[in-house]
């Protein structure tokens, strides 16, 4: 596996989200969105389902509830709630939507199994489109399905939350590897020292 950052500049990543929504690209927008902003891998971003987002009432969960996805690595529980940025991502999305069985998954491809059924996108369907919008708006960064992941982990850390809580947040099993993980170099952790002058 080629190694892939995290999505540094903020203002990249809003003109990415921009220009999915100039293009009517809700789908993507949603996935980028949710991406960023979970920390799920691709694999559980690709087989969630409508379910998800609706409550018992078929209508969509409002921002601040809580939502749980097994993971599909791992079979653990991450629960996280939905904030506003994929709220509003979802809504987008769904108002786009003909028709929502709620056992359907979110992420659907033109894509029909053997049995008939609509598949989810791909990884590389995902790729592709995440690679289409990062070069767009001039990230020559290596991106791969990853980078959500791993831009969700890196923004935590420059918000100044613990490594360790990215740690749980991100299943890993020591802070040294999520440091790496979310691309924060030696150098960086040099200039802290450097900075601090007290």
């Amino acid at each position: 596996m080629k190694f892939v950052e995290p999505i540094r500049d903020i203002k990249q990543i809003e003109a990415m989200k921009k220009l999915m929504l100039a293009d009517e690209n809700f789908r993507d927008h949603l996935l980028f969105t949710l991406g960023i902003n979970s920390g799920l891998r691709i694999s559980d971003l690709l087989s969630i389902k409508w379910t998800l987002f609706l409550n018992e009432k078929g209508k969509l969960l409002k921002a601040g509830s809580a939502i749980t996805v097994t993971e599909r690595k791992t079979g653990k529980k991450k629960r996280f709630k939905l904030n506003k940025s994929i709220r509003k991502a979802v809504e987008s999305f769904y108002d786009t939507v003909e028709s929502v069985g709620p056992e359907g998954y979110v992420f659907l491809s033109r894509q029909v199994d053997s049995a008939g059924t609509i598949t989810p996108i791909s990884r590389v369907q995902a790729w592709r489109t995440l690679n289409k919008y990062a070069r767009a708006v001039g990230i020559r960064d290596k991106i791969g399905t990853h980078t959500l992941r791993k831009t969700f982990g890196y923004h935590l850390y420059k918000k100044g939350i613990a490594v360790e809580y990215i740690q749980k947040l991100l299943n890993h099993s020591a802070a040294s590897i999520t440091l790496r993980y979310i691309g924060i170099s030696q150098d960086q952790l040099d200039e802290i020292y450097v900075d601090l002058n007290l």
